[in-house]
């Protein structure tokens, strides 16, 4: 194992770490909400395209249950 440590104490740190980043992540997930507002940004990016190129990417993020 590296730096001479065992099995045992290499598992224990990975698992701790693993957690901890995924805790972490989730707590940064709650607090600033990334998602809250991706209809708006989504709709905001669609109008700077040409009109035909709007209503298909519209209607396929309609399809996938992206846009409502």
């Amino acid at each position: 194992m590296p730096a001479g440590v065992t099995w045992g104490q290499y598992m224990s740190f990975s698992i701790a770490a693993m957690l901890s980043m995924l805790a972490g992540s989730q707590l940064v997930h709650q607090h600033y909400q990334p998602l809250k507002d991706l209809n708006e940004y989504i709709n905001k990016e669609v109008n700077n395209l040409p009109e035909h190129a709007q209503t298909k990417i519209r209607e396929e993020l309609k399809q996938d249950g992206i846009l409502k």
